[in-house]
Order: structure tokens, then C-alpha cells, then sequence
């Protein structure tokens, strides 16, 4: 029991943890960009052949596609038993054969390896007009910052499967021609565009031996500023003269194309939304973003800071101690409930030990079939905590009547061979008809258990934690407690006559019995006219698959 006990409280602080269970697809994304394209030809050119050629994989369920302006979405949905980065390494076998059906410029990448629940955390830079250097941060500096040194180092933490930017403007550098002038020099948009493409290289060159040293030879062609921009020659004109970029276009540095933007309390900003890879542990991998974010951010530029405007791990915690009050306070009821019936202080030990270290050994199953700790697994527990001391119950019950009846027989207290021997008969009367008892209850959750889909990826964490606490009560019932009992139950012993509490019960309880058996017909016809009247209420109630969750709390 001890080490049960170590084991759970292990297993605790290991679980994963998160608000909700994932009731997501299993799926894989595949997505593709071709700017300046029509919905209609991205469908017919890219998204088309994509669908059509990623059908035949295995455990494939359902494909479905999504093409919008100048960009396709494909989603595969595989069977919910299939391995996420098997499906995922089939498919991107399966894109490298599609390359070559795709148009020139167009390359289908995968999606990150997350779930619909992925979006565990989402930040903005702030700036500090007071510590800031005059004039500030523009959205394009913003949006640098987060590219090319926010991103990264968020990206390095355990568990987080995408960084994505959101807001500012990406630099660019932006060509505007001017058609005269274009016209005036026969100069044609391809051109221009082939130009500036191949004069952006470097060229590598051979080694030149001269005075006993080695000198390389490099032809330096990157594009490191506008100036460099506007002296690409794009052809040569009559007689030989060229005809620079910058004779028939304005150069100048500016922000890509966008369609949508960040807005904190007003202001437009940059920020970005941190994604939970498959099957993490979200309060573990938002404390490590919460860390990593406090590790950089005395290297930021002066009067920036990471502010956070979602964190899920507020909603885990909120509803993680929810629950926790709700078992505290039903593990006190349940105490109380058992001093005011028993009225054998040391019998109370017997029936409340069983009960924490049954959750605990819930937990530790709970690890081994790799169930996260979640609203659903913890009302598992919650709606057991009833049933899982009723075993107990029984047998200290039992105990304490059997102990009672043979010190009343001797007229004196029992010795401790004596109560051994009660405690041995008591158990052995009551422990087949518990066994079977608990067994029946945890085989009506079989129905549970067949649920399919997203009703099963529901249920089946209650139903498996529920299943896990009772089995862990009818094991302690059955060894545990008769241990506890030949070694904590003694005398005196009290007799149902002697207690108040039912005593009280028993002279409400007989006579209403007593009516109930002289007016049989009255009592099933008024239980059958209460069952008609449930089931025309239930027919009216409103049904929903899931109550709202409004997190509009969680987000600043």
C-alpha cells in the first residue's frame, strides 16, 4: 500500500494536464501558398491534384480541401488508432511524388504536428514610449524582432510545435516600374524579374596560388541594401549602354502584402501564437514558454517586453482547483457522514484511509494508460468518491456488528485473539457478495466504453478514471480494510439502539414502510405517473453536444 501510495503521488505530479479532453481529429495537414491566384485556379492546379493524390493511404479516413485566394488547405483525417508521425511520414512520401504535378514556384509543405487545441499561448511585443528610443519601434522593426529572434528562441522550447507570427509588416524590398520608361528602353516585365533573380547569387570561384599564398576567389552578387537594388543591369541597350533597375523603377524598402493584423486595447502591435505539439503536456509546455520568455527578455530591445493576451495554463488552473475544492469537500462529507452513522471514532480511519489512496492508484492507472488530468477524467473521480468507501463500509460495518454481537454473547470486552477472529468471520461473510457488487457496477460503464468518435473521446476519460478508482476501493476493500479492522477495532462497541442519529431515521423510516406496503397500487402507480412525467421533461429539455466554454476571461 505504501508503495501504491509513493507511486501515486508520483504519478500526480507527472500526469499531463489540460482543460479539456482533445476531442479532435486525428489528421495531418497539408498546405500550399501560389500568390495572386484565383480560388477557381488554385483548385483546379493545386488543391485538386493534391486530394485526389493523397487518397489511398493507410488508415486513411477522410480528405478534405479548402482552396482559397492564393492558397490551398488539405486536411487528411486518419483513423484514430493510426500513429500520428507514421501518417505523417506516409504523406510527405507521398507529397514528394505530387511535386512534380504541382506548378512551377508551388511546394505543399505539412502542417504542424498539432491538434485543433494546439493554441496553448499567444503574446504581443509592448513597447515602453518611456524607455523606448525616440520615435519608437515601427511595425516593421516589430515584425524583424519577432521573425528573426522571438520566433526562434520560443521555438526551442520542449513541446511547442509552431511559432506564428502575427501583425506588423514584413520587410520587403518593393520594385515599382514604370511602364514608360520600361517602354522607352524595350525593357519586358520578365526581364526585370530575371534580372533581379540572377543577380542576387553569390558566385563561388577556384583557388589562385600567387607568392606562396592561396587566394579565394568569390563573386560577392547578394542584394544587402536598395542601392545594391538599383544598379542590377537588366539588359543592355543600343551600342551597349545598360539599362539599370533604377532607370526604370523606384526601389524602397517596404511591408509585404497582408490581410489581417494584431489590435491590443486599440493599437495595432505584433505578437504571436505558440502551438502545442500532439499529446504534451500543456501546463508543462506554457511554464517552459513562460520561462524561456523571462530568459530573453533583457536581450530585447530597449522599452520592449512579452506581454501574454491568452494563456490556457490560467484555465487549467482554474478548473484543476475547482475540481480539487469539490474532492476536498466530498471527502469531508463523506467523513462526516461516516461519524454520524458509525459512531466508532476509530472505525472512521478504517473507511477514510481506503478513499485518498483509491484516488491516488486512479492517478497512477491513469499514467500507465496515458490519460491527461482534465474535466472530464477528474469528474470521473469526483462522482466515485460515493461509491468508493461503500466497500469499506460494508465490511467495518459488518466488523463492528459482528465484534458487538460477541461482546454482547461473552459480557465482556473482546481480547485481541477474539477480535481477529471476528474481524476474520465478518470478512469472509461479506467479501464474495462486494466483490461481485463493485463488479456489477464497473460493468454497467461497458456502454461507455463502445462509444466511438468524438462522444467517446469524451466520455471514455470519465468512464476510465471512474473504473480505475472503484477497482482501486474493491482491491483495498478486500485487503486493506480487514487489516485496518483487526488492528484499530476495539471495544467498546455501540449497538444501532444507542445512536441518536438512527434511532432517529429508523422510527420515519418504519411507518412510512409500513404505509407503503399497505398501499402497494398507490406507490407503483405514483412512481410510474413520476416516470412519465421525467420523460416528458426530458423530451423537452434543450439539447447541445457540449455546454459553451467561455474563456473570454482568460484573454486581456
Amino acid at each position: 500500500v505504501l508503495a501504491l501510495t509513493a507511486l501515486g503521488i508520483h504519478s500526480v505530479f507527472t500526469t499531463p494536464v489540460d482543460a479539456i479532453p482533445d476531442l479532435t481529429e486525428n489528421q495531418v495537414l497539408v498546405y500550399a501558398d501560389w500568390e495572386g491566384r484565383s480560388p477557381q485556379e488554385v483548385e483546379d492546379q493545386v488543391t485538386y491534384p493534391l486530394s485526389t493524390g493523397l487518397q489511398g493511404l493507410a488508415g486513411v479516413k477522410d480528405i478534405r480541401a479548402t482552396s482559397m485566394f492564393g492558397f490551398s488547405l488539405v486536411t487528411i483525417i486518419f483513423e484514430d488508432k493510426a500513429d500520428l508521425y507514421f501518417s505523417r511520414s506516409r504523406v510527405l512520401e507521398r507529397l514528394n511524388y505530387l511535386q512534380g504535378s504541382m506548378p512551377q514556384g508551388v511546394i505543399p509543405q505539412l502542417g504542424p504536428d498539432a491538434t485543433g487545441l494546439g493554441w496553448v499561448y499567444q503574446y504581443y511585443l509592448d513597447v515602453d514610449p518611456d524607455q523606448a528610443p525616440e520615435g519608437g519601434y515601427d511595425l516593421a522593426a516589430l515584425r524583424s524582432l519577432q521573425d528573426w529572434t522571438v520566433r526562434y528562441q520560443l521555438a526551442s522550447v520542449p513541446g511547442v510545435a509552431e511559432v506564428a507570427g502575427i501583425g506588423g509588416f514584413v520587410k520587403q524590398y518593393q520594385v515599382d516600374l514604370s511602364s514608360t520608361k520600361m517602354r522607352a528602353a524595350n525593357v519586358t516585365l520578365m526581364e526585370v524579374m530575371t534580372a533581379v533573380q540572377n543577380s542576387n547569387l553569390n558566385v563561388g570561384g577556384k583557388v589562385l596560388e600567387e607568392n606562396g599564398a592561396e587566394f579565394v576567389l568569390r563573386g560577392i552578387g547578394l542584394i544587402e541594401n536598395s542601392s545594391d537594388l538599383e544598379l542590377v543591369a537588366v539588359k543592355a541597350a543600343a551600342g551597349g549602354t545598360p539599362v539599370f533597375l533604377k532607370d526604370i523603377a523606384t526601389v524602397s524598402i517596404g511591408g509585404a502584402f497582408r490581410r489581417g493584423a494584431l489590435d491590443i486595447n486599440g493599437h495595432e502591435t505584433v505578437g504571436g501564437t505558440l502551438v502545442m505539439r500532439t499529446g504534451e503536456n500543456a501546463r508543462a509546455v506554457i511554464q517552459g514558454i513562460k520561462d524561456k520568455i523571462a530568459e530573453i527578455s533583457p536581450s530585447l530591445p530597449k522599452g520592449v517586453s512579452i506581454k501574454s493576451f491568452y494563456d490556457r495554463s490560467e484555465l487549467i488552473d482554474r478548473t484543476i482547483e475547482t475540481l480539487k475544492h469539490a474532492l476536498l469537500e466530498e471527502i469531508v462529507l463523506v467523513t462526516l457522514a461516516h461519524i454520524v452513522f458509525l459512531w466508532h471514532f476509530r472505525s472512521i480511519l478504517i473507511v477514510t484511509l481506503p478513499l485518498p489512496v483509491s484516488i491516488l492508484i486512479s492517478f497512477l492507472l491513469m499514467r500507465g494508460f496515458g490519460i491527461t488530468s482534465n474535466i472530464m477524467s477528474l469528474t470521473g473521480i469526483a462522482i466515485a468518491i460515493g461509491v468508493l468507501v461503500d466497500a469499506a463500509i460494508v465490511v467495518t460495518e459488518n466488523v463492528l456488528r459482528h465484534c458487538g454481537e460477541a461482546e454482547e454473547k461473552e459480557g465482556r470486552r473482546l481480547t485481541a485473539q477474539e477480535t481477529w477472529d471476528a474481524t476474520l468471520a465478518a470478512c469472509h461473510q461479506v467479501g464474495r457478495p462486494i466483490f461481485f457488487a463493485m463488479a456489477i457496477i464497473i460493468l454497467a460503464f461497458i456502454p461507455v466504453f463502445a462509444l466511438t468518435g468524438q462522444e467517446g473521446k469524451l466520455f471514455h476519460p470519465l468512464a476510465y478514471t471512474k473504473t480505475f478508482a472503484m477497482i482501486g476501493s474493491t482491491l483495498l476493500a478486500v485487503t486493506l480494510v480487514p487489516v485496518l479492522c483487526s488492528v484499530l477495532v476495539r471495544g467498546p462497541f455501540h449497538s444501532e439502539e444507542r445512536n441518536v442519529v438512527m434511532n432517529f431515521l429508523l422510527r420515519l423510516y418504519t411507518p412510512t414502510l409500513n404505509w407503503a406496503l399497505h398501499h402497494r397500487k398507490t406507490v407503483i402507480a405514483s412512481a410510474a405517473a413520476m416516470l412519465a412525467l421525467a420523460i416528458i421533461v426530458a423530451a423537452g429539455l434543450p439539447a447541445a453536444w457540449v455546454k459553451r466554454l467561455d474563456e473570454s476571461g482568460h484573454l486581456r
